[in-house]
């Protein structure tokens, strides 16, 4: 499969600032905008992202295929807020209105209090469960001729029976994580698995637990995602400052308790993925060609906060030191969300792509 690169889109322009950690409301003419650029810019995907409070994700997937040729969304969908019959049909009509672009990413939650929002009182690992039996009933009723039934341990249905399905068949199905708990599920029922940018021996490591899972349950192992936020500059030493500038502006969000209402940022988080950035984090600063912690610290490790930063020749080497130990779906999205996501397209993307023709055009002479 080609290297490709995922952004997410950002549905409020005064999101838009150097940190851009809140989810303020819903700007049309911004998220319109905002698309359009991705898709303009040669990104490949575009995650739509889900919190209990923020804009329905549904609704913002079929808005970003609506105003674009070629992006696909990555619509987020946790698995207990809407029965899985229900979400089979509306993804495959969504995967229609797209004409085939979609793919869905399945997140089981980290955080007991942000499930409660929404009345979900499961522990994490029944959580994973359900979502391995979700994603089971979501492929039966796509590639079913038929009515189907299922009895299991969180669902049970008679008789359903859809008259839409997907473009191709099935849609996409992601799944990500770094608790064993996603290994597994992710290992045995995703087609790409989404990793958080840690160091490349530990994001190594973690590709091989996945792999491992899926060679057990004899399956492909899945494509692999991993997320960055590269801070760029036309050189290092100008990034570096760049990093820092941004740095002050999330301290100073992370202390607007206002703004993030709506996301723990004291006490150690429940989420594993958070908790490792943070060990890692307190391991050191600057991993690797140019791998910073930093941000992670300041948040709280509150989604995925560790940066690239350098020229676009770096964040590119960067980029390609990932793909090496093998992932090839490279998530970039900026703390300035739309002014990072037009730098990446002009002078990141194409570095990369054109090493990547470089080496394959190399090992077919």
């Amino acid at each position: 499969m080609p290297v490709e690169f995922i952004s997410a889109v950002h549905t409020d322009a005064g999101a838009s600032g150097p940190a851009a950690a809140s989810r303020t409301g819903l700007d049309v003419d911004h998220l319109r905008t905002y698309a359009r650029a991705l898709d303009d810019g040669g990104f490949d995907h575009t995650l739509v992202a889900y919190h209990s409070a923020s804009p329905d994700a549904f609704q913002i997937a079929q808005f970003v295929a609506t105003h674009t040729e070629r992006i696909r969304p990555i619509l987020a969908h946790r698995p207990g807020v809407i029965f899985p019959t229900h979400a089979a049909r509306a993804l495959a009509t969504l995967d229609r209105i797209s004409d085939g672009r979609l793919t869905v990413h399945i997140i089981s939650g980290g955080s007991d209090e942000e499930q409660r929002r929404e009345g979900d009182y499961l522990g994490k690992a029944e959580r994973y469960e359900r979502s391995d039996e979700y994603i089971r009933i979501l492929r039966k009723v796509w590639q079913a001729d038929g009515p189907v039934s299922h009895q299991g341990t969180y669902f049970t249905f008679e008789g359903y029976h859809s008259d839409v399905k997907p473009v191709n068949g099935l849609v996409p199905i992601s799944v990500g994580g770094s608790s064993q708990d996603a290994y597994r599920v992710g290992g045995q029922q995703g087609d790409i698995f989404g990793l958080w940018g840690e160091p490349l021996k530990e994001t190594a490591e973690q590709i091989a637990a996945v792999n491992k899972v899926a060679a057990a349950a004899g399956r492909p192992d899945p494509r692999i995602w991993v997320s960055f936020r590269p801070i760029i500059a036309p050189t290092d030493e100008l990034a570096w400052e760049k990093a820092h500038r941004t740095l002050g502006v999330l301290k100073d969000q992370a202390r607007n308790t206002e703004l993030l209402r709506h996301y723990r940022t004291t006490g150690r988080p429940a989420n594993v993925g958070s908790q490792r950035l943070l060990d890692i984090a307190e391991r050191g600063e600057v991993h690797d060609r140019c791998l910073w912690t930093a941000p992670a610290a300041a948040t709280n490790a509150a989604g995925a906060s560790t940066a690239l930063v350098g020229s676009p020749e770096t964040v590119a080497k960067a980029l390609l030191d990932y793909v090496d130990i093998g992932c090839d779906l490279l998530s970039i999205r900026g703390y300035d969300p739309l002014n990072d996501a037009i730098d990446y397209a002009r002078h990141v993307l194409p570095l990369v792509r054109q090493e990547l023709a470089h080496r394959a055009s190399t090992q077919a002479a």
